[in-house]
Formats: C-alpha cells, structure tokens, sequence
C-alpha cells in the first residue's frame, strides 16, 4: 500500500514538473504597444488611436482668428472663431464611431473609425487605422443660391493612418487621404466667346498626405506637430499646405491641446480642399500669388468616460 502511494506521488510531482517546463518553454503572446498617441487628435488630424469598448468621448476644439493683422484684433483672439463640438463612442474592440457640429457652414459630420493592425514586437512593425468621415452643409439656401442639389451639399473624407511608436518618447505617422466633393464650381475660359464651354475650377476628387509626430516631454506634457501636403492639382483655387505645432497636456481622462497652425476650418475634408492659409510666401502654377504668415490660434479640449 505504501509502495502504491509513494509510486502515485512521484507520479503526480513529475506531471507537475512537466507543466512548470512547458510553462516556462512556452513564450506569452507580445502584446500590442500601447499608447502610441495620447489623444485620437493631434491637431487639426486623427491619429491611429481607437478608444477600448465602452469608451464615450466628447470633443471641443476652437480656431481663433489669423494672427497677421496683430494688435488691430489682438492676433486674432478677437476675430470671427470657429468651433466644434463632437462627441463619439467604441461599441465593440477596435471601432469609433461618432458626430460632430462645426460653427463654419453648419457643417454636421459622422465619422467611422477601425484599428485594423496594432503595433505588435516581432510582429507588425506599424499600427494601421482606417478613418472616414461623411459631413453634410446645413446652412439655409433660399433660391437655390448656394446649391442646385441637396446631394452638392455632400463631403466625404477617407484616410489610411499608418503610424509606429519609436520608442516611450517619440510616435510618427503618415496618413494619405482622399476627399471627393459632389459640387464644384465652372468658369469660362477667355477664348470661348459662345459661352458653351465651363470647365471645372476643382476636381471632385482631391488627395493629401498628412505627416505627424509628438515627443513626450514627460509623463504629462508632449510637443505635437503636423504637416498637411495637399497632392492633386486643380486649375483654379489649389488649397495651401498647413504646417502646425503646439503642446500637449494630458491626464488619464483629459487631453488640452494647444497649438498654431493654418489650417482654421475644423472638418478635414474641408480643410484639404479649401485652406488659404499659409505659413510661407510662394506661387502657384497658374501663377496666382500667396501670401504667408497666416496662422491661427487654437486648442482642442477631449473628455474620456470609460
């Protein structure tokens, strides 16, 4: 009897050691780099982030004036602002979705937003989100001045973010994008004395790349910069590119965002395609000529509940 207990004792212990071998053998699964961004915002652009399931978000953000006319409107504090108030929830792992309303045009937006790659050692190199954005003007048309059709009203943005944490301090992504608008206006040329030949000032399709970066300061506070390029050449009316910069502060549910930039619209498809302010003098290819130094003020304001 005591043979037969000393044998299924010795037994039990080697199946234990087994275990604690495989155990140890076995490696634990990498798991995704967090926090990549601080915010799903970084300045006037999405970043790859997407909250966790259950997470409700409000969003603030505000443009000022342009800074160029000085003391006369206080660098633009006192000039005609614009602002934005959204708010946006993660139903499931991986998806946002939210809406939004911009003070400029009345302009309503929904928006969709998908991790579809995380950041992962050994793994994948990148975190790779897909943002898309529907907004539509609802501004008041009597006469059909502004719009022949309800559909020309219509703006959709898509974008592809690519982005990859450098190490704890510095995070970088690119994200090219595609804006389509239904409604462009026509003009006639000089040569066409008939007047049946209007030829388009935009294209209805319009692609940009947009470049970030943040560098963490400290736990709390980061430096954020952005440059939007757009890439599509219209014959008339091309949008200049937008070079912005500021300061992040962040608690574990807030982020403060303060920055200049040019860009002072706050929906991006807009913003790709009809930005006249610049950073820098230069010309355009038809040879009009733009002026820089046309920066704004703003801030961006995010509560999370989760």
């Amino acid at each position: 009897m005591g043979s037969c207990l000393l044998l299924i004792q010795t037994n039990l212990q080697a199946q234990d050691s087994a275990a604690v071998a495989k155990e140890a053998i076995t490696p634990s699964k990498p798991k995704p780099v967090k926090n990549t961004f601080q915010s799903v915002w970084i300045i006037d652009n999405q970043t790859v982030m997407v909250p966790v399931k259950g997470t409700f978000e409000m969003d603030i953000q505000h443009r000022f004036g342009t800074v160029d006319k000085g003391y006369e409107d206080f660098w633009g504090l006192f000039a005609s602002s614009n602002i934005r108030i959204g708010v946006s929830y993660a139903p499931i792992n991986n998806l946002n979705l939210g809406i939004g309303l911009d003070k400029f045009d009345m302009l309503w937006d929904g928006s969709a937003k998908y991790a579809i790659i995380k950041q992962t050692k050994g793994t994948y190199p990148v975190s790779v989100t897909y943002y898309g954005d529907l907004a539509i003007d609802t501004r008041k048309d009597v006469g059909n001045t502004l719009f022949t059709h309800n559909s020309d009203r219509i703006i959709s943005f898509n974008q592809l973010i690519i982005a990859r944490k450098i190490n704890d301090k510095l995070s970088l992504q690119v994200a090219p994008s595609i804006t389509h608008q239904n409604a462009v206006k026509g003009y006639y040329t000089k040569n066409d004395s008939t007047g049946q030949t209007i030829f388009q000032e935009m294209k209805h399709d319009h692609f940009a790349v947009a470049i970030s970066g943040r560098y963490k300061l400290g736990d709390a506070t980061a430096v954020i910069v952005n440059y939007d390029q757009p890439l599509t050449k219209h014959a008339t009316d091309n949008p200049s590119p937008n070079l912005s910069f500021g300061f992040e502060f962040a608690t574990s549910g807030h982020t403060f965002q303060l920055f200049m930039g040019n860009y002072s619209m706050l929906n991006q498809g807009k913003n790709n395609l009809y930005n006249t302010n610049s950073a820098f003098n230069y010309t355009q290819a038809d040879g009009t000529k733009v002026k820089g130094g046309k920066f704004v003020i703003g801030f961006n304001i995010t509560r999370l509940w989760n």
